[in-house]
């Protein structure tokens, strides 16, 4: 898919998302002489574009993306143009209390990313690896006692 940088891409489930859970969007620059249809994405080159965590309020935590069938975010509008990966991921939190109980749902695109900027993206990261079973955010009591925060795993959101 063709996009702009600055425009609005998204994920369509066939179901909608039913378990509670962080919700992230990375993308990941294809190498040049490399095309996105071969490259398989390997090494320290995603970077974070979107996470959205819980509503915290005393009487527990809500997600916004659970229920949602479509989920969307913005192509950062500084990354240079060229060939990415887009990788979004919800990360089901229902049985995440001991390590190894986070259950992620992951699918990709790619993207031929046009009019972009000349900012080089930071904080990347590798799949597998970006994250451990122990993280905060991969390993949390969701619902008691209510937690008062939540750090999402993975590096910050990389910011135009």
């Amino acid at each position: 898919m063709t996009v702009k940088a600055g425009d609005t891409v998204g994920f369509q489930a066939d179901a909608s998302v039913s378990h509670p859970g962080v919700l992230q969007f990375y993308m990941a620059k294809v190498p040049s002489g490399q095309t996105a249809s071969s490259w398989d994405g390997s090494g320290a080159v995603w970077f974070k574009i979107f996470s959205q965590g819980p509503n915290i309020s005393p009487s527990g935590l809500t997600w916004p993306s659970q229920g949602a069938k479509q989920v969307t975010t913005k192509v950062p509008s500084c990354i240079p143009s060229g060939d990415y990966l887009l990788r979004v991921e919800h990360i089901a939190l229902h049985s995440a209390s001991a390590a190894g109980g986070a259950q992620p749902y992951v699918s990709c695109a790619q993207l031929t990313v046009t009019g972009g900027g000349s900012k080089t993206p930071s904080n990347l990261v590798a799949f597998p690896g970006a994250y451990k079973p122990t993280d905060p955010g991969l390993m949390i009591n969701i619902y008691y006692p209510v937690p008062t925060s939540y750090t999402p795993p993975g590096p910050s959101v990389f910011t135009c």
